[in-house]
């Protein structure tokens, strides 16, 4: 796992919703940023979809940036290609960029291990969460309340310590290339 402290690696990146590309400076928030590596067809991001949906619109009016990067190999998982990702996040209502990694070097500057991994980043881009959303999987009969975010986001915007005693995330590993 990427240490905490960590600067946050720079990255451009197309963006499947709006044909453009942004860079990580474009898209920091002033208090902090929540950078998320997910894609289409993992049963565990399919799982939380809405959760990270909310979490973005109950922080993102308080300066929080958000991101979501797929780094998967669409060649032997097309269901993550760029045209599907614009299609998932349409439906699924992100209210945040969904960038496409082509190369994956993004997700190798992170140390992204799983689909879905969680980043949250200070006002300086110093790395001070790196974990789960909560508690909640697939068939496991817990709600997605999205609470290990909400309470590292709550004591960032606080100017709180955030725990170093964090879960990591569990998912689908990334799909890398040959």
């Amino acid at each position: 796992m990427l240490p905490l402290g960590t600067q946050a690696p720079d990255f451009k990146l197309p963006d499947t919703i709006s044909g453009g590309s942004f860079e990580l400076d474009q898209l920091k928030g002033r208090k902090g940023t929540v950078i998320m590596f997910i894609c289409n067809h993992c049963p565990f991001v399919k799982h939380v979809n809405q959760g990270i949906v909310s979490l973005a619109k109950d922080y993102q009016g308080h300066d929080i940036g958000f991101v979501a990067i797929s780094s998967n190999d669409v060649e032997n998982f097309p269901q993550d290609a760029p045209e599907l990702m614009k299609a998932n996040a349409l439906q699924e209502g992100f209210s945040f960029p969904y960038l496409y990694d082509e190369t994956q070097e993004v997700a190798k500057a992170y140390d992204a291990a799983c689909t879905p991994d969680f980043y949250i980043f200070d006002n300086r881009l110093k790395l001070v969460y790196r974990g789960q959303l909560d508690d909640s999987r697939p068939g496991n009969g817990l709600s997605v309340t999205g609470k290990d975010m909400r309470v590292a986001l709550g004591a960032l915007l606080a100017g709180n310590a955030i725990s170093a005693i964090q879960k990591p995330s569990i998912g689908c590993n990334i799909k890398w290339k040959g």
